[in-house]
């Protein structure tokens, strides 16, 4: 059976990654490395992936420090400015709402036809049995808030998270 380690492992590879192998390490290292099947394979395999690291690191091009700056004040900027639109954007629905309201209440307030118009719908609602129509069309009234309130938030929360 053949071992699957060996004490030495870590020292061949730490020797190669610092760029020691095979000059600058022990004699009986080396002669063991020679003898030993695994410490052999892994100085062989970490010498190709050193070099690798090598010309990897010598083709890579790091753009200069005011590059880096000028892009990162710019996504600050765009960050900022989207922020501050989500902000404007709330303000204006809640002030669009508020604008809405005021003109319904003064409109309702100065309209006689209007009046007389909710003072037969609230008479008409105060006859109505709440119990009976409930339920025959609980259902029905279920349905419509389901669809009122529920699939609205839900298609709020699924586009929030993307």
């Amino acid at each position: 059976m053949r071992p699957v380690e060996c004490p030495f492992e870590a020292d061949v590879l730490a020797a190669v990654l610092e760029s020691r192998w095979p000059g600058r390490v022990d004699r009986e290292l080396r002669a063991h490395a020679s003898r030993c099947e695994i410490c052999s394979d892994v100085a062989i395999v970490a010498g190709v992936m050193d070099g690798a690291r090598e010309e990897m690191r010598a083709a890579v091009v790091v753009p200069d420090a005011g590059r880096v700056w000028w892009l990162a004040r710019l996504r600050a900027r765009r960050e900022a400015a989207e922020t501050a639109s989500n902000a404007m954007t709330a303000t204006q629905v809640i002030s669009l709402t508020c604008i809405v309201a005021l003109l319904g209440a003064c409109f309702g307030a100065t309209s006689l036809w209007f009046q007389s118009m909710l003072r037969s719908i609230a008479l008409s609602i105060a006859a109505i049995d709440f119990k009976m129509l409930l339920a025959e069309h609980g259902a029905l009234a279920a349905g419509m808030l389901v669809i009122l309130f529920v699939v609205p938030a839900a298609v709020y929360w699924a586009i929030a998270r993307e």
